[in-house]
C-alpha cells in the first residue's frame, strides 16, 4: 500500500460517520456465536480484526453472513455455548489482541483441542495476564514462555469458577474470563483495581447473561444458554478521536460526527481535551442495546498542557497517540504518568510516538511509565513510520494537518485492521 501523504490543512469541515466499534464488534461475534439462535449486528465493522474473529468461529462450525448490500447487516446462526466444533486448522486472529486474549477465554472452556496465533506484533504481545488467571479456573494452556506468548495451544477443560483480583484494569483480561466463567461449574468473582472498558457487561446484559456489578466487583452465576439477539453497534470512539483532535487543532474548523458511543468508561479523552480547552459538544443523546450514543460538534480551539494522572489512563488507553498530537499542539507543558501498558500494545507507543513526532519538531521526553511533551513548537512536515501500529499512523496523518509542509506516513497498510476508509475520509474534510 501507497504511504499516506498528508499537507496543511485549511480547517476541517462537514458531517461525517466513523466506522463502527471495534470492540463491541468483536463481542456480539463472540457471543452471537455462543448464544443459541439468530443473532443479526448492524453498524458492524468490517475491518481485518473483526474479520479474523469471524473467520476463526466460521472453522469452529458457526454460519457468520451478511447480505449483498452494503451496509446489510452481519447475521450470526449461534450453536449454544458448547455447541463450537474442533477448529481444522490453527486459528490465526492476525493483529487483534483483542480477538487473541477474548478467544483464548472461550476455548479454554471448550471440549477439543485448538491452537491460536496472529502476526509478527501480536506473537509479541503478553499472554500470561490471561492464561494465568485461567489456569486457576482449570485451563490447560501452552506456549512460548510458558504460555506467555503465542502460539497457544489450548487443551479444552471443564473450568471451575474462581475469585480472582485484576493486578491492572484491562478490559481484555476481564472479559476473558468472563467467557472463561460462561462454561465454568460455579460462580465466578472478578475485582478491579479500577474501572475499565464495560463493553462486555453491557452485553452480557443486553443478552440476558445474569451478571451483578457491585462497584469494581463483578459476579457471575453461568447460565446454561443464552438467545440471540439484534445488536447495533455505535461509531467507534477511538476512530472518532483522530477527527476530534484534527478539527480542535487545525485552525478554522468545525466539524459533527454522528452515531458515536460515549460509554464512560471510553470517554477519557473527551475529558482530558476539555480540560485542554477543547470545544466538544455532545447533541441528540440516545441509546443503543444499552450503549449511550451521541452525535459530536467540534470546533478548533487553542489548547494548554495539562498533567494526566494515572487512574484517567484506562479509561483513554487506546487514544494516547493522538492525544500526543493535541499536547504537542497545546500551549505549555503535558506530563503523562501511569500509562506504562502503552508500552505493550501493537507496538511501544510510548517510544514510537515520541520519536515519530520529534521527526516533526516536537519537544517530548519519553518517560518509564509516559511522556512529558512540552507543546507550542510549530511542527514540520516530514517522513514518519507508523511501526506496524495502526494508531500511531493515524495520529501521525492527523498532526501533518497541522504541519508546514508535506508529512509522508509509511505503514499505513496497518490502518486496515481498525479503520477501513480512513485516508479517505481525512481528504474529503480536511480540504
Amino acid at each position: 500500500m501507497k504511504p499516506i501523504v498528508v499537507r496543511k490543512s485549511r480547517g476541517l469541515k462537514g458531517t461525517i460517520t466513523v466506522p463502527g466499534d471495534k470492540s463491541i464488534t468483536h463481542r456480539a461475534i463472540i457471543l452471537g456465536s455462543l448464544a443459541r439462535g439468530t443473532t443479526t449486528v448492524t453498524g458492524y465493522l468490517p475491518s481485518e480484526d473483526c474479520l479474523n474473529t469471524a473467520s476463526a468461529f466460521r472453522l469452529m462450525g458457526i454460519s457468520i453472513g451478511k447480505g449483498k448490500k452494503a451496509g446489510d447487516p452481519l447475521r450470526i446462526e449461534g450453536k449454544g455455548l458448547r455447541g463450537l466444533s474442533e477448529p481444522p486448522a490453527v486459528l490465526d486472529l492476525g493483529n487483534s489482541g483483542t480477538a487473541l486474549r477474548l478467544l483464548t477465554g472461550v476455548l479454554a472452556g471448550q471440549d477439543f483441542f485448538s491452537a491460536v496465533t496472529g502476526d509478527e506484533s501480536l506473537r509479541c504481545r503478553p499472554m500470561r495476564r490471561v492464561v494465568d488467571p485461567l489456569r486457576r479456573m482449570g485451563a490447560e494452556i501452552r506456549g512460548r514462555q510458558d504460555g506467555n506468548l503465542a502460539p497457544l495451544a489450548v487443551c479444552g477443560r471443564r473450568l471451575k469458577g474462581i475469585s480472582y483480583a485484576l493486578p491492572v484494569a484491562s478490559a481484555q483480561v476481564k472479559s476473558a474470563l468472563l467467557l472463561a466463567g460462561l462454561l465454568a461449574d460455579g460462580r465466578t468473582v472478578l475485582a478491579e483495581p479500577l474501572p475499565s472498558r464495560d463493553h462486555t457487561e453491557r452485553m452480557f446484559r443486553g443478552m440476558g447473561i445474569p451478571l451483578e456489578v457491585n462497584g469494581k466487583e463483578l459476579s457471575l452465576e453461568p447460565p446454561s444458554e443464552f438467545s440471540g439477539r439484534e445488536i447495533e453497534v455505535p461509531g467507534d470512539l477511538s476512530s472518532a478521536a483522530f477527527f476530534i483532535v484534527a478539527a480542535t487543532i487545525v485552525k478554522n474548523s468545525e466539524l459533527v460526527i454522528r452515531n458515536v458511543g460515549i460509554n464512560p468508561t471510553r470517554t477519557g479523552l473527551l475529558d482530558l481535551l476539555s480540560e485542554m480547552g477543547a470545544e466538544i459538544r455532545l447533541e441528540n443523546r440516545r441509546e443503543f442495546n444499552q450503549e449511550p450514543v451521541a452525535d459530536l460538534v467540534v470546533r478548533s480551539r487553542l489548547l494548554k498542557g495539562i498533567r494526566i494522572k494515572p487512574e484517567s489512563v484506562p479509561r483513554t488507553i487506546d487514544e494516547f497517540p493522538i492525544l500526543c498530537v493535541a499536547a504537542a499542539m497545546a500551549e505549555g507543558e503535558t506530563v503523562i504518568r501511569g500509562a506504562e501498558e502503552l508500552r505493550v500494545k501493537e507496538s511501544d507507543r510510548i517510544r514510537t510516538i515520541s520519536r515519530e513526532l520529534s521527526k516533526m519538531g516536537a519537544d517530548i521526553e519519553e518517560l518509564p511509565d509516559g511522556l512529558r511533551i512540552r507543546g507550542g513548537r510549530r511542527l514540520s512536515g516530514a517522513r514518519c513510520a507508523g511501526h506496524g501500529d495502526h494508531r500511531i499512523a493515524m495520529a501521525l496523518a492527523v498532526a501533518g494537518l497541522a504541519a508546514r509542509g508535506e508529512t509522508t506516513v509509511d505503514g499505513a497498510e496497518w490502518i486496515a485492521t481498525s479503520f477501513p476508509g480512513f485516508e479517505r475520509l481525512l481528504k474529503k474534510v480536511a480540504q
